[in-house]
């Protein structure tokens, strides 16, 4: 489910999918297949990185993969969840296209980052950039410099003022990285439904049904309930969170999405405003293995959004958290 994250370089993509999913080019330096010049990188990663570009030179003719600078913890696998930063800057003008290095939105609040599955398409960034980082550790920063057609093949959007020969320059720091089966879920015994919240029945591998109790009116303030107490750590804001859930309006208890319903295990950052507030709300603090029932109002769902179709509605959530990145 898409909940208000924004798609940082929408001008470049002419659809959400990116087509490619493998890099090329060599990791190291590159100078000596590059026949070409390499963008280099200042700053220390948890900065925003420093770009510039070799004076009079020609920008490498290959696609260039380089680690500037390599972290520490296991090495990110094909299809793991990673939490990122990144920046991609143009090389001809230095023109800065898209990132995640936005200031905070409060003082407690933690810079929005970016959340992805390698080899899984990306509404934010090229596949050939995300597969980049297979074999890399979090902590590391990474730089990949190639053409857009290249980079983004056919999902370049012609109307972006980007040509197909233009050279990108991505740097891209993997923060977490975490490997979640798609079909997980919780297990162990569910509580019964508190007094006034919905019944749930989650049979294995499917959407939970969820029961909304008969001539109850919403509630007007959110209400949670952990229907399964897990025992791993608690999930903090910032960071991605990996989850099953499904979602039922309250209105009619129709079923409105469902992680199930494409593909299973899906992530999010959390706590940053990058889902509903309801879900910041309700799911930071909690642990992981738990199964936690949200009944969120419109104020805290897509009330904001008048031109959601569910501004009006009342959220019903069972989420299964299954780790965090």
């Amino acid at each position: 489910m898409n909940y208000n994250m924004k798609r940082r370089v929408a001008a470049l993509l002419a659809v959400p999918a990116l087509l490619f999913t493998a890099a090329c080019g060599s990791d190291g330096g590159g100078s000596g297949e590059s026949a070409g010049g390499v963008a280099q990188v200042k700053g220390k990663v948890g900065a925003k990185p420093e770009i510039s570009v070799p004076k009079d030179a020609e920008p490498s003719k290959k696609t260039v993969v380089e680690t500037v600078s390599e972290g520490s913890g296991t090495a990110i696998k094909a299809s793991d969840f990673v939490r990122l930063d990144w920046t991609v800057e143009k090389w001809e003008g230095a023109q800065e296209l898209g990132g995640t290095w936005a200031a905070a939105t409060g003082e407690k609040t933690p810079r929005r980052q970016s959340v992805e599955q390698i080899g899984k398409a990306s509404q934010q960034m090229p596949g050939k950039v995300l597969d980049a980082l297979k074999g890399k550790k979090p902590g590391s920063r990474i730089l990949v410099q190639g053409t857009a057609g290249d980079l983004l093949g056919k999902s370049l959007n012609p109307s972006s003022g980007i040509s197909a020969n233009d050279v990108l320059i991505w740097v891209v720091d993997p923060v977490g990285a975490a490997s979640v089966d798609a079909k997980a879920e919780v297990k162990g015994e569910q509580a019964a439904p508190e007094a006034g919240m919905p019944e749930v029945s989650a049979p294995s591998q499917k959407a939970a049904t969820i029961t909304i109790p008969k001539g109850a009116k919403a509630p007007k303030e959110l209400k949670e309930q952990v229907l399964i107490k897990g025992d791993g750590k608690k999930v903090e804001a910032g960071q991605a969170l990996i989850a099953q859930y499904t979602g039922v309006k309250w209105e009619d208890g129709k079923k409105f999405d469902s992680s199930w319903d494409h593909g299973g295990a899906t992530a999010f950052q959390i706590g940053t405003g990058s889902v509903v507030a309801g879900w910041d709300k309700g799911l930071v603090g909690k642990n992981v293995g738990d199964r936690v029932l949200l009944v969120i109002p419109p104020s805290l769902g897509y009330g904001a959004n008048p031109s959601s179709e569910l501004a009006k509605n009342t959220l019903v959530f069972v989420v299964d958290i299954l780790g965090t990145a």
